[in-house]
């Protein structure tokens, strides 16, 4: 288990735990005393810190190397009815954008969503997780395909933006994500749509226009990542804890704004530290949110997209 600078104190006192079962059992010292008091301890030092986290510490947690990326969670939703599809038929097949057929129970659902690598090698091969043009248009054919057999359309967003390579540009990068924007408002099956990780920019918007929109308790949602906007406004990546209050990205401020539709609660220190209850989390907000659009007509499920998404932003006085 890895720990963030501010889980230390917990870090120190699940090692003292450690240190004191390790005593009882090579001792007849009775410890259970001890070992009670730093579990009591330890109970309520993650409460305190996990209570009150900041934006920058909840954007910390979205990126945690343990949490379970978006091929994690397919995989524990679907099983090994998960077929994973490929290409976008004109280029390639971009590794940073996933998608393919799974099923929850006996429902089918088209799943898409950005991947990120586990170490080094994975990293690059998944290029960090974010997708060039090419993955977009694979996203868009999926769920072209998911539209054409009635199938409802599942997306998990985990991105730090779309790739911003100059290749990326010159194959199209911008008008790949505002096509996939345009044909998601217009898409006659349901969209459900999840931020697992991290959610930045233009490449999250590229796959998050939902019928429902879902974050994860500790994950993020904006136009900027705190670095970029840091480095923009003040020349400096030092100011990013600043600029995280500032973006008002967390799930919270979102939900507040009436820009996603629910929050989905996580373990006591993040998705990593209990992915089963996770993984049912997600699971059981998939389910839940199908059957409430599933009776809907294409019509009327078009039309209450529109109607969510032209009334964003908008205030009345």
């Amino acid at each position: 288990m890895e720990y963030l600078e501010f889980e230390l104190p917990i870090k120190e006192l699940e090692e003292q735990l450690q240190k004191c079962q390790v005593i009882g059992k090579e001792s007849d010292v009775d410890v259970s005393g001890t070992c009670s008091q730093i579990e009591k301890k330890l109970i309520d030092t993650k409460t305190k810190i996990y209570k009150d986290l900041t934006a920058w510490q909840r954007v910390q947690l979205s990126r945690h190397p343990d949490r379970p990326y978006t091929l994690d969670h397919i995989r524990a939703i679907c099983g090994e009815s998960f077929l994973e599809l490929h290409g976008d038929r004109s280029f390639k097949d971009d590794k940073a954008m996933i998608g393919g057929l799974g099923k929850i129970g006996d429902q089918s659902f088209m799943f898409i969503g950005q991947q990120k690598g586990y170490n080094t090698k994975t990293r690059q091969y998944r290029n960090f997780g974010m997708a060039n043009p090419e993955g977009y248009r694979k996203a868009l054919r999926l769920m072209k395909s998911a539209e054409k057999f009635g199938i409802p359309v599942v997306t998990l967003i985990d991105t730090p933006g779309a790739y911003p390579g100059l290749e990326a540009e010159e194959r199209g990068q911008g008008e790949a994500i505002a096509r996939n924007i345009l044909e998601m408002t217009r898409l006659k099956v349901p969209i459900i749509t999840v931020i697992v990780g991290e959610g930045a920019s233009g490449g999250a918007l590229g796959i998050g226009v939902g019928d429902v929109v879902l974050m994860l308790e500790n994950t993020w949602y904006s136009v900027i990542s705190p670095e970029s906007c840091s480095s923009i406004l003040w020349h400096s990546w030092e100011y990013k804890e600043q600029a995280a209050e500032a973006l008002k990205l967390t799930s919270t401020d979102m939900k507040k704004q009436k820009l996603i539709d629910e929050i989905i609660k996580e373990p006591l220190g993040g998705a990593h530290r209990d992915r089963e209850k996770t993984f049912k989390s997600v699971s059981n907000a998939i389910v839940k949110y199908y059957d409430t659009l599933k009776n809907l007509s294409p019509k009327d499920l078009v039309n209450q997209r529109m109607e969510k998404y032209a009334n964003m932003g908008v205030f009345k006085g």
